[in-house]
């Protein structure tokens, strides 16, 4: 009797004994094994990481002649889906044009917002000054339609069309010429390769 008890005792304390081993061992892998979710600090670390990527995007701009775009490699940031990037490349344009160059776009035009289709046709709103500020003329709004559409499709060819929209409204034309009520497609009959800067 006393002998069992003593074996009894012995294999209780091993088992004991293994539990505590065991615990140990479990803790020490399951702290190996969980990541620690990203701080605040390391996701905007990565923010900004995307924000200080650029890419090289050809934009367009009133060539010498007056009747023709030329383009112009600039640095653009990086987006990280299509529409994304969509909107960077028109925030650029929009931007005031390179020295010795002229911006066909008016003066102040803003990006309002840009949609995507699932048939890859861009859908731009921009500002009522596209409009409004225009100085008008058949050429003069072939060339600011065509620096949008082309900058667009010429950089993303996954584009199939771009359409045209003003303060949030579809428009027949921005100054009387060049229809807008379609998305309209790449058109290089504009842009003078000759010096590409």
């Amino acid at each position: 009797m006393r002998r069992s008890l003593i074996v009894w005792i012995a294999v209780m304390a091993a088992v004991v004994a293994a539990a505590g081993l065991g615990a140990v061992v479990l803790s020490r892998w399951l702290a190996s094994e969980v990541e620690a979710p990203p701080s605040e600090g390391g996701r905007a670390a990565a923010a900004s990481a995307d924000e200080a990527r650029k890419i090289k995007a050809r934009l367009f701009y009133v060539a010498e002649d007056g009747v023709h775009l030329v383009p112009v490699e600039r640095e653009v940031p990086f987006g990280a889906t299509t529409a994304d990037q969509a909107r960077r490349i028109v925030e650029a344009q929009l931007e005031p044009a390179p020295e010795g160059l002229v911006s066909p776009i008016p003066a102040g035009t803003r990006l309002r917002a840009l949609y995507l289709t699932e048939a890859n046709q861009a859908f731009v709103d921009l500002s009522a000054e596209a409009r409004s500020a225009h100085p008008g003329g058949l050429t003069n709004e072939i060339l600011t339609v065509y620096s949008v559409v082309d900058s667009l499709t010429v950089n993303l060819p996954v584009l199939t069309g771009v359409q045209i929209l003003v303060d949030g409204h579809e428009v027949d034309t921005l100054a009387g010429h060049v229809d807008l009520r379609r998305p309209l497609v790449r058109s290089t009959f504009w842009i003078d390769e000759g010096t590409p800067r």
